[in-house]
């Protein structure tokens, strides 16, 4: 499956050469929780700052073990935000999937899972962090999982 790729209805942001894949269906607040994180790093929790790797559709490609999120070439480094319209923002071309987070609602999201919810996208596997969308904490929730070490390892389980 190396060199597979797929086209996702999803927004990934990065945190040097780590990222996030945020699903989540349309209306959900994927570009919203990106453009927070986006304007909330570096911090004293967060010391580097996050880029935009694709905002609404993310083409993943397989890379032996590894998943790599880019742009399709016509939105990159643009960012939807609501009320405003398509924004010109600070952008990374690529980074390696990490992690995907769901939004979900409060009552639905364990306090500390144990084990982590896995997602397989083309035959890896990789941990879920399940956030609410709206909750003010939520960005620097996904940037300190991307920048800590405390994530599961990717699997392949094709």
């Amino acid at each position: 499956m190396d060199g597979a790729r797929e086209t996702l209805h999803a927004t990934a942001i990065s945190l040097g050469d780590r990222a996030a894949l945020i699903r989540g269906p349309s209306g959900s607040g994927k570009s919203d929780i990106a453009l927070r994180c986006l304007a909330c790093a570096p911090t004293s929790l967060v010391r580097e700052p996050s880029r935009l790797i694709s905002d609404d559709q993310v083409i993943v490609t397989r890379r032996g073990a590894s998943l790599i999120a880019s742009a399709p070439a016509a939105i990159a480094g643009k960012l939807e935000v609501r009320g405003i319209g398509i924004v010109p923002v600070a952008s990374q071309q690529s980074a390696t999937i990490v992690m995907c987070v769901e939004l979900a609602s409060a009552h639905r999201m364990e306090r500390m899972p144990d084990p982590w919810p896995m997602t397989s996208i083309l035959g890896i596997s990789i941990p879920i962090l399940q956030v609410d969308a709206g909750a003010h904490a939520t960005p620097i929730k996904i940037l300190l999982a991307l920048s800590l070490s405390l994530l599961p390892q990717p699997q392949v389980c094709d």
